[in-house]
């Protein structure tokens, strides 16, 4: 039996709405419409995904784990669209994604003169969006920053590099050679605590587990406004802090902290000649620096 993925994307909609009524609006179909395609899947399948009554809409087990199954057979399906377009087109593109700071000129010109018929097309990343940017089909191949969700990955180590604390420049940190993890613990962190876990558990410890809310933070230039304006701090690679630089702003060295370690990262399950020639051109650069 095929799996209609409409009915997935169906299915995935009030998953993540619990409510059919929210779902249907989001899917732009009426509500009955809705409902019947839920029970359309559920009788395809032969399990019930959702306990539903007059008040409340909740996964079951079973739902829970297609829910999880779901979600990765829709991207891959939203990637396959895309490359096919993408290769329909004049000419074929190889796509390319990188983290601020990262710079990717070397690679890309020893790529361009082994394949010259190929279009090599630049995508900026972000922390939220590096893997997805795999999954969803709109780069080839990206140059990530650990960590990431490496399920369905190949992961390459490139290189890696300190990291830094960046703060306002009035900050009582501003003019030390270099700080600990613990002078930062009564700081407000604006970045998910998981990216950077040494100060997580020193300062989640300190708080008793709570942590204030982190505003919503989309650019490392947003992130340098926050921190200019005196909300908080942010720990970056070094070569991103050199990159933006501003002067109400400080970059002090952070001693008891890993490196943060840049690899180059595509869809396991991909085959392609193209993606393991630009992951030998980078490794080997990566290898000579």
């Amino acid at each position: 039996m095929d799996v209609d993925l409409r009915k997935l994307r169906y299915f995935v909609a009030v998953a993540e709405e619990l409510h059919f009524g929210r779902a249907a609006v989001r899917l732009h179909i009426a509500q009955p419409v809705l409902s019947r395609q839920i029970r359309a899947l559920e009788d395809e399948l032969h399990v019930q995904v959702f306990q539903r009554d007059r008040r409340s809409t909740e996964l079951t087990a079973t739902g829970r784990q297609l829910l999880d199954d779901a979600r990765p057979l829709l991207a891959a399906a939203i990637a396959l669209r895309r490359r096919v377009v993408a290769a329909s087109r004049e000419g074929s593109t190889f796509s390319l994604g990188f983290m601020p700071g990262i710079t990717v000129t070397s690679s890309v010109r020893a790529f361009n003169a082994r394949h010259p018929d190929l279009k090599v097309q630049l995508v900026r990343t972000s922390w939220d969006d590096q893997i997805e940017a795999l999954h969803d089909g709109r780069v080839d191949v990206s140059i990530v920053r650990l960590p990431v969700d490496q399920r369905d990955l190949t992961i390459r180590p490139l290189f890696s590099e300190p990291r830094v604390v960046v703060l306002p420049a009035v900050h009582r940190l501003a003019g030390k050679e270099s700080v600990k993890i613990a002078d930062l613990a009564e700081e407000h962190l604006l970045q998910n605590p998981n990216v950077v876990p040494e100060w997580r558990d020193v300062a989640l410890e300190l708080r008793e587990g709570t942590a204030k809310p982190i505003p919503g933070i989309h650019s490392v230039e947003e992130k340098l406004e926050h921190v200019a304006a005196g909300t908080g701090i942010s720990i970056i690679p070094t070569s991103t802090a050199s990159f933006y630089t501003r002067p109400d702003v400080v970059h002090v060295p952070v001693e008891d902290i890993p490196p943060n370690q840049v690899c180059l990262a595509w869809i396991a399950s991909r085959q392609s000649q193209v993606i393991y020639d630009f992951a030998e051109i980078a490794t080997q650069l990566a290898e000579d620096d």
